[in-house]
């Protein structure tokens, strides 16, 4: 159970979450692909090859390799994307893709750590043009994604600037600490991934989300609490509280477009598909 509402002369404290297999039931940028086929970013091979990397993510993910691998392969695949664009075809089709998707658990813990005083803070390795506006859907206050180099004409360059991935993710979080002045040892931290034991270990209260296998093992080792989340809902059918306007999410990244992410998944699963099973 959560504390209840933090007392006014404590330090600040936020809860950081995780947001593919934490806070939604699938892979954030996966789910839009179908919406950048129809709007002319890929084409239908890249459609049908997203339904298989749909299914390696859900079944255990990318390594480490093979997401640095990801990484190169898909900044040159969105090389020239028009980030409006982008921007406007996720704006279009979010609530149709990613509302259905939203485990009810979670939901229940941001609404929680709302009440308690909390800030709520989104931690994904996908790029904020997706990033972003889940995290406003979900009522979070600010965001960290993966942030790309956009050019004077308005389109990605290939060029990735920030890659908030692993321990960057965890350095993220001491920065927002710092800038915010939250107190690490009485925040909260939510993941399914190994590759997010810099973050857990950050704070004072990790826990392991629908963890991964090696995620499941460490959390067992340092005895942290493991989550089941297996309840997607909308957020309209919740309390009337959650359906309220979002608080403004703060971005600390720009995006890579989510077809990218799908087509480099595929690519790098039928690689390396012996590898261990670490999720993105």
């Amino acid at each position: 159970m959560l504390s209840l509402v933090e007392n006014c002369f404590s330090p600040r404290t936020a809860a950081f979450f995780d947001l593919d297999k934490t806070v939604i039931a699938k892979s954030s940028t996966l789910t839009f692909s179908k919406s950048f086929y129809q709007g002319g970013l890929i084409n239908r091979r890249a459609v049908l090859r997203t339904a298989y990397a749909q299914f390696v993510f859900l079944a255990g993910g990318a390594d480490h390799d093979q997401m640095e691998r990801m990484r190169e392969y898909l900044s040159a695949l969105c090389k020239g994307w028009n980030v409006q664009q982008v921007k406007e075809i996720v704006a279009e089709t979010l609530h149709d893709l990613i509302d259905p998707i939203i485990y009810d658990e979670a939901a229940t813990l941001i609404e929680e750590h709302h009440t308690a005083g909390r800030d709520v803070v989104i931690v994904s390795t996908s790029g904020a043009e997706v990033v972003e506006p889940i995290g406003e859907l979900l009522g979070a206050d600010r965001v960290v994604a993966t942030r790309m180099v956009v050019g004077d004409d308005g389109c990605f360059t290939g060029e990735v600037e920030y890659y908030a991935y692993g321990p960057t993710k965890a350095e993220a979080v001491k920065a927002l600490a710092v800038s915010e002045g939250y107190d690490l040892s009485r925040c909260y931290a939510y993941s399914d991934s190994a590759t997010d034991v810099p973050m857990l270990e950050s704070v004072g209260h990790p826990h392991a989300v629908n963890p991964d296998r090696a995620l499941r093992r460490e959390a067992t080792l340092r005895d942290w609490p493991i989550l089941v989340f297996d309840r997607p809902v909308r957020l309209k059918q919740r309390l009337p509280a959650f359906s309220m306007p979002p608080r403004p999410a703060l971005v600390a990244a720009a995006a890579v477009g989510a077809a990218a992410v799908a087509a480099g998944l595929v690519w790098y699963a039928n690689r390396r598909r012996t590898a261990g099973a670490l999720s993105a």
